[in-house]
């Protein structure tokens, strides 16, 4: 009998990418024992730009810098099914192409990576061979610190202008700077650099990479620079990108198939809430460098959603409606005609 062709799950090449396409792999294998399941990992426009700006201003960057390759290859036939960061993946999806299925949502929340100051303060960590320039500027905070513990003047760094407007909108004295690499990367920058205090990151990311926060505020993992500590910050303080802590998986409209495997996987409640920030996203007319947030939670039968534009610096745009589950798109999209 001949060989079934295996079903090919395309993702990004980077760590975080990488576990998340693992751990759909691993759920689509223990949910179709019987069927074969691949990864096919693809470069992004995303990847290749890993200099280029991520908050310039006037839209000069491409929308889906980490989504395109993967739906090319979609369309293509290359692949079955793409797996993304679903904050990544643009509300305009392309022709022939749906977001069929999303599992369960991860903690929404961000995380502020800082240096521990007893860490700083113990010579024993400080080894000569080890040590580089500015490594003598270094400061660092006590554990579980709070945005408002930061001194004047602060330097946090972050590619999000949603992360930017929010933290300045918290504390308008702080300096906001630049980042770019992936998780691991940025945590270096800030373990190493006198001129970094503080990068924010998402919670859902770390922990699918398995980095952990201990009860001290340590922040552990294999990868993690030493002395480093986590804070995770309130809603209140940061509301979440647009489908954020939720993974995305795509594929073609009419394979009804492929369709039917990842309808196993969907869970109902993070596709309805995702539906609604998407939504709201759509009517702003933004894509996932836009500065506005957004959280729908649902209680019973309601789903409230959350939102705050910075797209008018002069005045801060902040909302929360709520609506029937069923009614997900519509709550989103009033929320926009609001805060437009």
């Amino acid at each position: 009998m001949p060989v079934e062709s295996p079903i090919i799950i395309a993702t990004r090449g980077s760590a975080l990418a990488l576990a998340q396409a693992n751990m759909i792999a691993a759920q689509c294998r223990a949910t179709f024992p019987r069927l074969r399941f691949e990864l096919k990992i693809i470069k992004t426009t995303g990847d290749k730009l890993q200099k280029a700006s991520m908050a310039k201003k006037g839209g000069t960057l491409p929308k889906g810098l980490f989504t395109k390759e993967l739906e090319v290859a979609l369309v293509k036939g290359q692949a079955d099914l793409a797996v993304h960061s679903l904050k990544d993946l643009p509300t305009d999806l392309p022709a022939g192409l749906v977001l069929a299925a999303t599992p369960k949502r991860a903690d929404v929340r961000d995380v502020l990576i800082y240096r521990s100051a007893d860490y700083i303060a113990n010579p024993e960590n400080h080894l000569k061979e080890d040590w580089t320039p500015g490594q003598s500027t270094l400061r660092g905070f006590r554990p579980h610190a709070a945005l408002k513990d930061f001194p004047k003047g602060a330097t946090i760094a972050t590619s999000s202008t949603r992360r930017k407007e929010q933290l300045l909108a918290a504390r308008p004295d702080l300096n906001v700077v630049e980042i770019r690499g992936n998780v691991t990367t940025r945590m270096q920058k800030v373990a190493e650099r006198g001129e970094l205090d503080a990068t924010v990151l998402a919670l859902a990311g770390i922990t699918r990479l398995n980095f952990v926060i201990k009860p001290d505020g340590a922040l552990a993992g294999d990868a993690v620079p030493d002395g480093l500590l986590a804070t995770v910050l309130d809603l209140e303080v940061m509301l979440p990108c647009v489908g954020q802590g939720a993974i995305g998986i795509e594929i073609r409209a009419d394979d009804e198939r492929i369709a039917k495997i990842v309808e196993r996987l969907n869970h109902f409640n993070t596709f309805q809430a995702v539906t609604a920030e998407r939504a709201f996203l759509h009517g702003m007319g933004g894509g996932c460098q836009s500065p506005v947030a957004a959280y729908a939670e649902i209680s019973g039968e309601k789903m409230s959603l959350r939102a705050v534009s910075f797209r008018d610096l002069a005045m801060v745009k902040r909302a929360e409606a709520k609506r029937a589950i069923k009614e997900a798109a519509v709550l989103g999209e009033e929320m926009a005609a609001r805060l437009k």
